[in-house]
């Protein structure tokens, strides 16, 4: 396994500059956001020369106000079309792929109204569509669109896993997981990633609280000889709120990490 870290979180004015800090504090590539508008896109000459510099970017988070579940038929066209793109330019640059979940803070059943303007048949429609599209897009780039469960305040549509999972339709559609909403909706997380091992390519790592492993109570010992023991050899890509200073935070995370790999 090997340790990303969100390029967010990191110091430095250049992505050469951030992935030089990155891997000095233990870290072994940058995870990249991906924003809409096609700014990623715009990005490509960026990108082209951090790759050549010897900087690794093997994935993408995407990052936009709208996704692939949106209620509305417009925005779903459009976090469609962004991905699309996101996926082409990930593949220029030689890297795994980009993840998104179904969406985010559009509704949630455990707040007011609690009943969403779509039945869970039409909810199932449209993502699996969405994903249809993606993963065609995916495997003719050769890439993967990783489907990301989020917890149910965040999300209605795919909270766990096994969820996650029941969409992998095509090998270019895959998951990823996220120890802190798994935290939240896996009734055992260790079960929860040894049944979704053979769809899984990614993790993205971060505390109960939300801030850097180490600062809350998930079991990473039992969690990370996990993955090990179901062959996982992917990143585990930090994404999570830092209760420090990055200089200090993310060596000491790095270390934290590593003693359990």
């Amino acid at each position: 396994m090997k340790l990303a870290v969100q390029e967010q979180l990191v110091p430095g004015r250049t992505l050469q500059e951030k992935f030089a800090f990155a891997v000095e504090a233990g870290f072994d590539a940058i995870e990249l956001r991906g924003k809409g508008d096609f700014h990623f896109a715009g990005r490509l000459t960026e990108l082209k020369r951090a790759l050549a510099d010897g900087v690794v970017m093997p994935t993408v988070c995407v990052d936009m106000p709208h996704f692939i579940g949106d209620f509305d038929p417009a925005r779903r066209k459009d976090a469609i079309q962004q991905l699309r793109s996101q996926l082409t330019v990930i593949g220029e640059l030689g890297g795994i792929g980009v993840m998104t979940p179904a969406s985010w803070g559009q509704f949630s059943r455990r707040l007011p109204p609690f009943e969403p303007p779509r039945s869970p048949h039409e909810d199932r429609e449209v993502l699996a569509e969405a994903l249809g599209v993606l993963g065609e897009h995916a495997q003719r780039n050769g890439v993967l669109i990783m489907l990301e469960p989020l917890n149910r305040y965040e999300n209605h549509m795919v909270n766990t896993l096994a969820e996650a999972v029941s969409y992998c339709s095509m090998d270019s559609v895959r998951v990823v997981g996220d120890t802190y909403h798994m935290n939240i909706e896996e009734d055992d997380p260790c079960r929860a990633l040894a049944d979704a091992a053979p769809y899984l390519a990614h993790m993205q790592i971060s505390e109960s609280n939300r801030n850097q492993p180490g600062t809350g109570h998930i079991d990473w010992p039992a969690q990370l000889a996990t993955l090990a023991a179901i062959g996982f050899d992917g990143y585990l890509a930090l994404e999570c709120r830092l209760r420090g200073e990055p200089e200090i935070v993310l060596p000491q995370t790095a270390a934290f990490i590593r003693k359990f790999l």
